[in-house]
């Protein structure tokens, strides 16, 4: 244990030190909820994998790929189409962000239909969706300790050390907010995408020579997917892929980074890096699940085949570089969850109601941050078999948000009532199927109760958009919003179109 554990505690200092070193005094709220928007794209490539990327991704999907096969693949697919989506959503959420000194994901919205109300429900939305998978990330590290334990631990015990490793390290992103978040971020990112990239790449070599693990000599039924007369239904996994990706860009956490680049150019240059670490990162992790199946101890304790395999290949060094990988990738999930949840319960909560100063909001932040940490970190230490198919579920809630996200941003005709009505229509329709059916929908030919709750979703925002007259001032408002898109972002362009700010405060 001294070679495991002492391999994770350097890995620790090495961060803590790099944070030390590049902290800066926060000059207001945006400073410490988006970084001064200040960061390019390398940056902000690795900010979005290490927070896109859970620790549970070696756990988790990697049980998944070594029990479904090729099944698992649409974990990539999404992946891939939410950087893509990036691309999209570059231009017109950064200028917005800069011009209005937007925050966070609810002030997104509040912007763009004129009231302070949806920001608070997006928000409640956000971080209900997301806390199972910030409980998730935490309790991966529990197969971490028990694995670099070498037994000794039981895995009750190891995720209470896990919790408390990962609360320990809450204390710098609560000091530093976003910009302590992206700088760890990078040397996080490189660690567990790149070196683990690099360790995958060679368990999969051992596995060919070592194991005579081939894609050949796999079971016919890795290769299988879901069609007709399946338990799941021939759309299941059109689905799962739509609903990733819509909801990608839905995560709080993750619709922050558009606000922490330094230009349109840093964001789209930086899904240009994105897209090939995505790739060959993800491709790499599921086929060596998949070949891993091959392995007796890894099939019978799927969810620990990153460690089984490593230890097996490369005694405990690889063993403990495993942990190390294993630790980057959760600490950014979790930082990055932490940090967007805390900015949005002082901004988009208790902030739309209490008149808060600078200071005061980023003391709000840090005492939220601090709260969620502790109830993730309690509910962690409980046995919840279900969690991962409750994660899941908060995609069916989460992506309840594209609709008035993604068609406020490119069509001016939605109005507040339809963007209101439609996410809560939408969001009690998935939740209520989803109990009701328990994931499985008779009638759904695989369709998830998210598909539905976005048909019911839509249908809302499109009625009232088309059906409730707006006022010459409401037209003006959008008109001069989509101005500054227009202009592409010149500040005359912000100058001349300050009103709209304004109005979306007032209302």
């Amino acid at each position: 244990m001294i070679v495991t554990f002492g391999l994770l505690a350097l890995f620790f200092v090495a961060v803590v030190a790099v944070l030390q070193r590049s902290r800066v005094s926060d000059r207001d709220f945006t400073d410490y909820a988006v970084g001064g928007r200040s960061f390019g794209a390398r940056y902000q490539a690795m900010s979005f994998l290490n927070t896109w990327y859970p620790g549970s991704m070696f756990t988790a999907f990697g049980a998944l790929s070594v029990t479904a096969g090729v099944m698992s693949f649409y974990v990539l697919s999404y992946s891939l189409l939410t950087v893509v989506l990036l691309f999209v959503l570059a231009r017109p959420v950064w200028l917005w962000g800069k011009a209005y000194d937007l925050r966070t994901q609810g002030d997104l919205f509040a912007l763009r239909y004129g009231t302070k109300h949806i920001r608070s429900i997006a928000a409640a939305i956000g971080i209900v969706s997301g806390l199972p998978w910030l409980v998730l990330g935490m309790q991966a590290l529990g197969n971490l300790f028990q694995a670099v334990s070498l037994g000794s631990l039981t895995f009750p015990a190891a995720v209470v050390v896990g919790v408390l490793v990962i609360a320990f390290r809450q204390i710098w992103t609560v000091r530093m907010g976003m910009r302590g978040v992206v700088i760890s971020d990078y040397l996080q990112g490189l660690v567990a995408y790149v070196g683990g990239g690099l360790m995958l790449v060679g368990l999969i070599v051992w596995l060919v020579v070592a194991k005579g693990s081939t894609l050949a000599s796999l079971d016919p039924k890795m290769f299988a997917i879901p069609s007709f007369g399946s338990k799941e239904g021939p759309l299941y996994l059109f689905a799962l892929m739509f609903t990733g990706a819509l909801g990608g860009w839905c995560w709080p956490y993750i619709f922050v980074r558009l606000f922490t680049a330094d230009g349109v150019r840093s964001l789209k240059s930086s899904a240009a890096l994105a897209v090939p670490l995505t790739f060959l990162f993800g491709v790499a992790l599921l086929i060596f699940g998949m070949l891993a199946s091959k392995v007796p101890e890894a099939a019978a304790k799927p969810d620990d085949v990153w460690f089984i395999v490593s230890e097996q290949a490369g005694g405990l060094v690889l063993l403990g570089l495993a942990g190390v990988v294993l630790l980057a990738a959760s600490m950014g999930h979790t930082d990055g969850n932490i940090q967007a949840y805390g900015a949005q319960l002082a901004n988009d909560l208790v902030g739309n109601y209490v008149d808060l100063n600078e200071r005061r909001m980023i003391i709000v932040a840090k005492v939220g941050m601090l709260g969620l940490t502790l109830l993730a970190s309690w509910i962690a230490t409980l046995t919840l078999p279900a969690l991962f198919s409750l994660a899941v579920l908060a995609y069916q809630g989460i992506i309840q948000l594209s609709v008035p996200q993604f068609l406020g941003i490119f069509w001016k005709r939605g109005n507040w009532q339809g963007a209101v009505g439609g996410m809560v229509a939408g969001f009690v329709t998935a939740v209520g199927l989803e109990l009701a059916y328990s994931g499985l929908l008779p009638f759904g030919y695989g369709l998830t109760s998210g598909c539905f709750g976005l048909v019911v979703n839509l249908a809302v925002y499109v009625g009232c958009a088309l059906l409730i007259p707006r006022s010459d001032e409401e037209e003006r408002r959008i008109e001069g919003l989509f101005a500054v898109i227009a202009a592409r972002g010149s500040a005359g362009a912000v100058r001349n179109s300050g009103f709209v700010a304004a109005g979306a405060q007032e209302t």
